[in-house]
């Protein structure tokens, strides 16, 4: 296993968050598709005002210090911000079959139980989906791009990221807000620029 790569260890509003990924380049690793996952733990309840620096700090110890992985997620994602966690440019560590081919981003919540459509849990999909827009515009992708982590043949964490995430409902969200965001710059049918 690699050494641990550390973390980018900031956070963004959607737009800055758009801004930022422009600036990065991937030189040495180029993703092919994004991973849905939630946290499940810590839940919706657990973080009543999202994550902070503490927070990203605990993802550290139990990535690094317990797992004794090279990484982790590339993105934490609430209510408020997105996260930075891993460099985006390198591989992260987040779905066993999927982690040298993918982005992976973790969403606060346990959609199991908690509600992906309202309150809480609608801001939290709505920063996810706005990260994952702006991810893919950068690559020339279209939902067909985006993956729920029980999708992985290899993953214990076969309800990630929970019964309340609808593949087609996030589809959905995403090509609307490529159609709005981005128009006429990606093709449905191939997944890349027109």
């Amino acid at each position: 296993m690699r050494p641990w790569q550390g973390i980018v260890g900031q956070h963004f509003t959607p737009v800055q968050f758009d801004q930022y990924i422009q600036t990065l380049h991937w030189i040495t690793w180029r993703p092919s598709f994004i991973v849905l996952h939630n946290t499940a733990i810590p839940k919706l309840s657990d973080l009543p005002n999202g994550f902070s620096n503490a927070s990203m700090q605990g993802f550290v110890n139990y990535y690094r210090d317990q797992q004794h992985w090279s990484a982790g997620p590339h993105l934490f994602v609430d209510d408020h911000l997105i996260w930075a966690f891993t460099p985006m440019t390198t591989p992260g560590v987040h779905s066993p079959s999927w982690n040298n081919q993918s982005i992976g981003i973790e969403m606060l919540g346990n959609y199991q139980t908690d509600d992906f459509n309202t309150g809480r849990g609608l801001a939290v999909r709505k920063n996810a989906m706005a990260a994952i827009t702006s991810i893919c515009s950068i690559f020339g992708w279209t939902s067909q791009n985006i993956r729920l982590h029980h999708e992985d043949p290899l993953t214990d964490h076969k309800d990630c990221p929970g019964k309340f995430v609808v593949k087609t409902a996030v589809l959905t969200d995403i090509d609307g807000l490529l159609a709005i965001n981005h128009p006429g710059e990606h093709d449905p049918n191939t997944g890349r620029l027109a």
